[in-house]
């Protein structure tokens, strides 16, 4: 009579039910401590980009509608300013928008600004602290007039690459007006300033056309290109010369011609 194996096949099947029962205890474990976090990450996720994406919306709203009210206050400065001059209705565009680009059109009568306007908004983040986020839109703005009646403008919204020569050559002019004004009166001249804006003679940013010294003033002309040589603005630098011959301030304001 053969030995009885009854016993040992029941002892195993109860051990595998155990193991197998332990792994299946330690992997839905394992499921739950992991899904938690990942479910929770997920939904950060999720919600902070929902929050984020009407943030940028409020923003981008909020820019727009600067851009239209400064074009409204821009026009109603034009209308009471008086000028008739096209450099001095130029210079009140320049005071109420800062665009580095204004360029005016005589058969239309119309003068346009081009100009980026960015706005910060506070991001959410699943690391502590948050982060900023920043919505930038391009506006040329077209002002008009016609005898007899209102300055009317018109504002238009177009791509990023249509403000960008105008951006670079806002970098220029500020960068121009710190080395202007640090400049000793002796070395403002046509040729002292287009040394200091370009040492190496080998850029074509900056075009130094005139500098004339009135009284305790001197007067510097250039023409500023973007680096592309796709856009060009004249500028008026106006640099105070203090008796000590040492460094004053400079003004910038652009022009309709150098």
């Amino acid at each position: 009579m053969g030995p009885d194996t009854t016993g040992g096949a029941v002892v195993t099947g109860r051990a595998n039910r155990l193991v197998t029962t332990g792994c299946l205890t330690i992997l839905i474990a394992l499921i739950i401590v992991l899904g938690v976090p990942v479910s929770w990450l997920w939904y950060r996720h999720w919600h902070d980009g929902n929050v984020n994406r009407e943030r940028e919306e409020k923003a981008v709203a909020l820019v727009r509608e600067q851009a239209r009210a400064a074009a409204d206050e821009t026009a109603r400065a034009l209308g009471t300013s008086g000028a008739t001059d096209t450099d001095a209705l130029i210079g009140v565009i320049w005071r109420h928008t800062e665009a580095p680009v204004i360029t005016y059109e005589a058969s239309r009568r119309e003068f346009t600004a081009t100009a980026a306007s960015s706005a910060h908004y506070d991001a959410k983040a699943i690391l502590p602290g948050g982060g900023s986020g920043q919505v930038t839109r391009c506006f040329v703005v077209t002002y008009t007039h016609h005898p007899g009646q209102a300055w009317t403008s018109r504002v238009s919204e177009r791509d990023d690459d249509v403000c960008r020569p105008g951006t670079e050559i806002g970098g220029l002019v500020r960068l121009a007006q710190t080395r202007i004004s640090s400049m000793y009166a002796q070395d403002l001249t046509r040729a002292g300033v287009q040394k200091a804006l370009d040492p190496t003679g080998r850029l074509r940013s900056y075009d130094v056309k005139s500098a004339v010294r009135r009284a305790d003033t001197v007067t510097v002309s250039i023409l500023l290109s973007s680096p592309d040589a796709t856009v060009g603005q004249c500028y008026r630098f106006t640099r105070p010369v203090p008796n000590d011959d040492g460094p004053g301030t400079a003004t910038a304001v652009p022009t309709s011609s150098c």
